[in-house]
């Protein structure tokens, strides 16, 4: 069946934040004296597409669950501003690859950042008429696997025409358990177990000339 629906990430996917968002976690943890230097932005490279709960507990070891959620609070809020102001980096052919594939496709985005992050992206870089609909982990408390079914059941796609993009081993799971076919983002920050994986792309343009030979 011809494929009809994109679904994508975005950390790794479609932009790198890092160093706008590496600043704003080390101005929080230095405020509360929680580090002893400063984060570096490929400090975050492991783990990008991570609850952000999962990676305060592990940068900061023994951190109560109370004040991870508080630290989260105050990060999220800085994060969102900021990118806002400032955006990310997209990777190369991004932005008129996904102008050229919306009139093709209907786009979308499930990521596992907080609630506001997705926002920031499209308005920063006014993308928000090239997707339909989007989800993200801050919004629903629910994982990626989970967030992908409810976009799926709430814009009434079919599995069987739908495909997920993204960087990884995560995304590739979340992608199966739903029965959609997973296309890699080998430049992003993440690893597949296995390394042979297809079908895979090296720069994100490709998905523009080789989608139709990718999703047969």
């Amino acid at each position: 069946m011809k494929t009809k629906n994109l679904i994508f990430d975005l950390d790794g996917t479609l932009w790198d934040s890092r160093a706008t968002i590496i600043k704003i976690w080390n101005k929080v943890l230095s405020k509360h004296q929680l580090i002893q230097k400063e984060l570096k932005p490929e400090d975050m490279d492991q783990y990008m597409g991570l609850l952000a709960h999962d990676i305060v507990k592990d940068i900061i070891p023994g951190i109560s669950d109370l004040q991870a959620r508080e630290l989260l609070s105050e990060i999220v809020a800085e994060e969102n501003k900021t990118l806002h102001l400032e955006g990310g980096i997209l990777y190369n052919g991004v932005e008129e690859t996904l102008k050229s594939l919306a009139n093709i496709y209907s786009l979308f985005i499930v990521s596992n950042c907080q609630d506001g992050y997705i926002e920031s992206f499209l308005d920063y870089y006014q993308f928000n008429d090239l997707f339909i609909d989007f989800e993200s982990h801050g919004r629903t408390q629910k994982n990626k696997s989970e967030n992908i079914q409810l976009l799926i059941e709430r814009n009434q796609l079919s599995t069987e025409d739908s495909v997920y993009i993204g960087d990884t081993q995560t995304d590739y799971n979340s992608a199966k358990s739903n029965g959609l076919l997973f296309i890699y983002c080998k430049y992003g920050f993440g690893k597949l177990s296995d390394p042979l994986y297809e079908p895979a792309i090296t720069t994100f343009s490709e998905l523009n000339v080789h989608i139709s030979d990718i999703t047969k």
